[in-house]
């Protein structure tokens, strides 16, 4: 008899209770109604909840039945989703299409190319330059030490024996450095003498801080030997060799390398106490994923390799990490929505917590359409990076920058306490969430013991909702205006009206038209918040109880109660209570009046005091020992509403 109101859910949804809305558009879908509104509600509900899964699932359906008319703002949502859920090539169709219906909106070009917004960042980088010292062959760099830059090149060398590479039809790679005139300006490339170069590839190194250790990368090949793998491919190992009188000596092969994979792409840790590498060994997620092993350098001796995990690796090729001085790491891989190919990454090595520990993408100029790679840092303020984007002079080259510092985000805070509206008391534990202006949670917390939570870091000149929630309370929501002041903190208190209230389930007051019994839909919405309660206490029992206020004849306003009471407890088995769980649903008219509005002093009272008498109790029988009720001497049971009516 109950069709499930579109109205309540709504009403529902737009005050952020996103678990109630689904659960009510849930069931209307249940009922037959799979219409554009209802579904796009239903998996917005989930989509702004982070619940990713179901969200996919219906905006799957949505765009299975209204794709063609659906506005280009869900083809952003459905990408995510996609995206999250790991249907990559689906979720890049989706920013695809998403990017050609909103060609001037900035989240196109950041959603397409995988960009996560850093509002950390402090630099800028520009004044990218193409050194001199690149060739039409490949070169690209790998390290800075003191004033020399090591690079990596194919260009022919005479007296090196170098072979010709068939992949590429170049020569093999040798490491060479040059003397860094200024950021932009590198003499001329001298070979690197010593044990490191061979006829065969030797690429990427790290050297200790004292100079005097260096690790690299070569083919297989180590005494004069070219090793290879039982398929007969060579793969790549990591080396070590020692500086000694103005060479690089005593190479030895680390311990950990194999015939059977590659491993290569070596960086250092902030305190040498740690090596971190690119490798294809078992374990590992992707094409080649960063790995890192304990690593005592004076003894030689190396721990167990360990994966950096899912966060860092992707299914993709993750290469040429490096890590700078304040422990940022930056990387290479193609696994992620790059601008091109290879993209340069970054992201922070100081904690475990998720929210530093994010990866972000550098964005454009140090990225391209193509592949961009081997980004080094040389002080703070430039660096180098390798490239072979359109314009270069070769295959790879070699690419310097400068990073300028940019004025820090304006950002505030927003703080403020939860209290019980009864009681005045503080609310420890209680869900809050900072909901921006299109109804997407960006941040949720508990409040501490204190009733206290806070939001640090949220942007200046924005719009917001703070929305406080628990167990067995109404919602409180306050709209919040960040301004351009710096560092300004938002004082914005909740207060949360309990449900239970001694022995009662106490929600406002419901109204029915007059002389009638249908429940309304704003009565159904706040019968929502009892069929909230009993599902949260699955073994509570109530009754029900309706009153009028005096006028009328006492037959009819008895008659009239309680075929409410029976309607309200109809409406209840409607939203899956079951009949057990009702001992009683009794009209009782006029019979217990409030106060002293009897037929005797109809006239003489007030709309405000008739309405007091006119009301609705569900009161608690049994199954409410797990219940915390707020004490009903603190404050009274019942709130007046003037909103007129009659009976």
């Amino acid at each position: 008899m109950f069709g499930q109101s579109k109205v309540v859910a709504e009403r529902y949804f737009k005050e952020y209770a996103y678990v109630k809305s689904a659960e009510l558009y849930s069931n209307i879908v249940k009922k037959g109604d799979s219409s554009q509104v209802v579904l796009q509600r239903l998996a917005d509900s989930y989509y702004n909840n982070f619940n990713v899964v179901e969200a996919n699932k219906w905006y799957t359906l949505l765009f299975n039945k209204y794709k063609v008319v659906v506005d280009s703002e869900y083809y952003y949502k459905y990408g995510l989703t996609l995206k999250a859920v790991g249907e990559l090539d689906s979720a890049k169709e989706m920013f695809a299409q998403y990017a050609s219906l909103e060609k001037d909106d900035v989240r196109a070009k950041y959603v397409i190319s995988g960009l996560i917004e850093d509002k950390s960042k402090e630099f800028i980088y520009d004044n990218i330059t193409n050194l001199a010292i690149n060739t039409s062959y490949s070169d690209f760099n790998g390290f800075v030490k003191d004033s020399l830059l090591y690079v990596f090149s194919t260009q022919p060398t005479s007296g090196h024996g170098k072979k010709i590479y068939k992949w590429n039809k170049q020569p093999f790679l040798n490491v060479y450095t040059g003397n860094i005139k200024d950021e932009n300006q590198v003499e001329e490339l001298n070979i690197v003498k010593g044990d490191v170069n061979s006829k065969y590839h030797e690429a990427t190194l790290a050297i200790t801080k004292d100079g005097k250790t260096m690790f690299f990368t070569r083919d297989n090949y180590l005494n004069r030997r070219l090793r290879k793998a039982k398929d007969r491919t060579t793969n790549l190992k990591l080396y070590r060799v020692d500086f000694e009188d103005g060479k690089w000596k005593n190479e030895k092969e680390l311990p950990f390398n194999s015939n059977e994979y590659s491993v290569g792409h070596p960086t250092l840790s902030l305190d040498e106490k740690e090596l971190y590498f690119v490798s294809d060994m078992p374990g590992t997620i992707g094409g080649t994923d960063i790995f890192k092993v304990a690593l005592d350098v004076k003894n030689n001796l190396y721990g167990e390799p360990k994966n950096l995990g899912e966060v860092i690796n992707t299914e993709g090729m993750e290469m040429f990490p490096y890590i700078n001085e304040d422990n940022t790491m930056y990387f290479s891989s193609n696994g992620r929505f790059g601008l091109g190919l290879l993209d340069v990454y970054k992201t922070s090595l100081n904690s475990n917590d998720k929210e530093e520990n994010k990866v972000y993408n550098l964005g454009d100029p140090i990225n391209s359409n193509m592949d961009d790679f081997a980004f080094t840092l040389k002080g703070k303020n430039s660096g180098y990076f390798s490239s072979n984007r359109a314009g270069g002079k070769g295959d790879d080259d070699v690419y310097s920058f400068k990073a300028a510092e940019r004025e820090l985000p304006c950002i505030q805070s927003i703080i403020g306490v939860v209290t019980d509206s009864y009681t005045k008391q503080i609310l420890p534990e209680a869900t809050v969430k900072l909901i921006d202006k299109n109804g997407k949670v960006l941040k949720e917390m508990l409040s501490d013991i204190d009733g206290k939570y806070s939001f640090v870091d949220v942007p200046c000149d924005s719009q917001y909702t703070i929305v406080g929630s628990k167990l067995d309370y109404v919602s409180d929501k306050e709209n919040v205006i960040t301004d351009l002041e710096r560092d300004k903190e938002n004082k914005t208190d909740l207060v949360l009206q309990p449900l239970i209230v001694g022995d009662e389930i106490v929600i406002n007051p419901i109204f029915f038209d007059f002389d009638k019994y249908i429940v309304r839909e704003d009565a159904q919405y706040e019968l929502e918040k009892i069929v909230t309660v009993m599902g949260n206490h699955p073994e509570m029992i109530i009754k029900i109880e309706s009153h009028t206020d005096s006028r009328g004849s006492k037959e009819y306003n008895r008659s009239l109660s309680d075929k409410r009471a029976k309607f309200t407890r109809f409406y209840l088995y409607s939203r899956g209570i079951r009949k057990e769980r009702i001992v009683s649903a009794i009209g009782y008219g006029e019979d217990q009046l409030l106060n002293n509005c009897d037929d005797a002093n109809t006239n003489n009272c007030t709309e405000e005091e008739h309405q007091r008498n006119r009301r609705s109790k569900f009161i608690i029988v049994s199954g409410a020992n797990d219940v915390k009720a707020t004490d009903p001497s603190v404050a009274p049971l019942h709130k007046i509403d003037k909103k007129p009516g009659r009976n």
